[in-house]
């Protein structure tokens, strides 16, 4: 019996067993010194400040529909920013937080509080240095990536994506160092503040980068009424200015966490040591970690390439991405940010009954959150997206195409926020060859059926429609598989209580899009949609009666994940 195995033997003991069912309050967490903080408690703190930061990227994206439509501009833009922003991902939000967050913690229960801020020093030291020298390359290298990603782009658009690559490439370094701060808070019990952090970003990066866009262009630029022709250099020069504020965004977001740093008791030495135990641990952890809580973004990052033939087609992804990401953000990353220091103590502490619990739990709370969310996007896609991007350069072709792509975007929602939830679980039992091996299959798969896909549609102009559904069809079969080999890893995974929570979820989402496609419907063919408050009555009347829907027959059928998430809301409002 190996060492996981007798830990769980020892805890299942019929005494263990009787204890009362932390499954009831979301499970409660000890959380040093003093004070126990829950799962959903947690989860509901990130969600509230990662809904502001949504809520302003969307207004971020309105700002770039609005001026730069969906096209040479748009596009460039795009591709430039995806080289770091999946570099982001691979290195800093994904692998490098479940990593350090799961060490950390470790040296806080095992060893000693000055030798964890040490361990933060040391890691915040080596991450400047090695990230340093990415950029480096990046900056120098970036028109390679362009033509290796984007081989579909003219010479003109693959000049303006090269200059914008250049500028944003050390985005990578600012949002890897915030994200080691994000760590430290978060298992220091602060999540409001890091996860606000991304708020600051859209509002810095929209302000600053208007600022910048018309003070390059000259005080204005010419909008070409042909979206696909070569823009007017005052219209490439405005796009620049919106690169430079996305730097600039990106320092911001480091910034505004120094002070709760400070606060929690960090101080900064200057150390360096990449021999160091922890730093090794820290990189061991990460190195399969990179690929394995990134694959979807390595995934977004294969469809760049294979629509960047088709015009307007990085922009119509990008929208429609960012809308998907929104209830992924914060519901799935907001439990998922919540649980893993959780998981993190548990797993060291060998509490894996506690740990079981936590886990399916939390993945319950994301299928109720993000199964209707993903049925609304699919059923009203094309109101939401007319509200929010219809003007200016984006016209109606637009919305049509955006609508396809998030309608494929959202069939893998659900598994899209799940895996938030399940693949650091595996960090947090030191394993992470696992996501990694099942990551490095699903984008080799993916490739293939981008291709499929896009070949299957591209007879019917919706090409990128099909690459957004192949990203979710891999999105789902990558959370299966990690699931399965989860339930492998600790005995057992609550699956009986998952499956029947899963299926009232989807029976309850199914009558609530009949509800919110058939009000939608009546709506538009009464009143169409021919002012901005005909296109908010479209879109908000269906989501209230389909939301309304969904508690009466979630509470009829008895969903208990329900009643859960009244009450973690409930005392944090002080209502009981």
């Amino acid at each position: 019996m190996n060492e996981i195995e007798q830990k769980q033997a020892d805890q299942e003991t019929p005494e263990n067993l009787a204890e009362p069912d932390v499954s009831d309050e979301i499970i409660e967490a000890e959380e040093p010194p003093k004070k126990q903080q829950s799962v959903a408690k947690s989860a509901g703190i990130v969600s509230i400040a990662v809904m502001f930061s949504r809520v302003l990227g969307l207004v971020r994206e309105m700002v770039f529909a609005n001026y730069f439509g969906s096209g040479f501009l748009m596009d460039a833009y795009v591709v430039a920013f995806r080289i770091p922003n999946v570099l982001r991902d691979l290195f800093a939000e994904g692998a490098l937080s479940a990593a350090f967050v799961k060490v950390f913690t470790d040296y806080q229960i095992n060893k000693s509080e000055q030798e964890a801020w040490r361990l933060a020093s040391l890691v915040f030291n080596a991450l400047a240095v090695v990230l340093s020298i990415i950029c480096i390359i990046g900056i120098i290298f970036s028109n390679q990536f362009i033509n290796l990603i984007a081989d579909g782009f003219s010479p003109e658009k693959a000049a303006l994506a090269v200059t914008m690559t250049q500028i944003m490439f050390p985005f990578i370094l600012l949002v890897a160092l915030a994200a080691v701060a994000m760590g430290v808070l978060n298992t220091k019990g602060v999540f409001g503040v890091p996860a606000s952090a991304s708020t600051v970003f859209n509002i810095v990066s929209v302000i600053v980068g208007l600022g910048f866009a018309f003070w390059l262009a000259g005080g204005a630029w010419a909008k070409s009424m042909d979206k696909n022709a070569i823009p007017s250099d005052g219209a490439q020069w405005a796009i620049i200015g919106m690169s430079i504020g996305t730097l600039i965004g990106g320092a911001a977001q480091l910034l505004m966490q120094i002070p709760s740093l400070y606060k929690v008791g960090f101080r900064f030495l200057p150390v360096l040591s990449f021999a160091d135990e922890g730093v090794k641990k820290v990189m061991y952890l990460m190195a399969p970690a990179i690929i394995g809580t990134s694959a979807v973004q390595v995934n977004v990052l294969i469809n760049t390439f294979f629509v960047s033939g088709i015009e307007g087609a990085q922009g119509w992804l990008t929208f429609s991405f960012r809308l998907m990401q929104f209830p992924i953000g914060i519901f799935g990353v907001a439990i998922g940010t919540a649980s893993v220091p959780v998981l993190s103590r548990m797993a060291s502490e060998g509490k894996f009954a506690d740990f079981r619990n936590t886990l399916s739990s939390s993945m319950n709370l994301v299928f109720l959150l993000t199964l209707p969310s993903a049925c609304g996007l699919i059923v009203l896609g094309e109101p939401i997206i007319r509200l929010i991007y219809e003007r200016g350069q984006f016209d109606a072709e637009d919305t049509r195409m955006t609508a396809f792509a998030l309608a494929g975007y959202s069939i893998g929602l659900t598994g899209y926020a799940a895996i938030k939830i399940i693949s650091p679980a595996f960090y947090a039992m030191n394993d992470a060859k696992t996501p990694m091996v099942i990551a490095i299959v699903s984008i080799a798969v993916n490739a293939l059926a981008c291709l499929g896909f896009r070949e299957l549609f591209a007879p019917y102009g919706f090409g990128h429609a099909g690459v957004a559904l192949a990203t979710s069809v891999v999105a789902l079969v990558n959370f299966f598989a990690l699931a399965l080999l989860m339930r492998r890893k600790i005995k057992r995974l609550n699956g009986k209580d998952i499956i029947a929570s899963f299926l009232k979820i989807a029976v309850a989402s199914a009558v609530m899009s009949a509800v919110c496609y058939a009000s939608y419907y009546f709506l538009h063919h009464a009143f169409g949609a021919k002012t901005f408050m005909l296109k908010m009555i479209e879109v908000f009347i269906p989501i209230a009666l389909g939301g309304a829907i969904f508690v009466l027959i979630a509470k009829l059928i008895g969903i208990s994940e329900i009643n859960k998430l009244y009450n973690a809301f409930a005392r944090k409002l002080g209502i009981t």
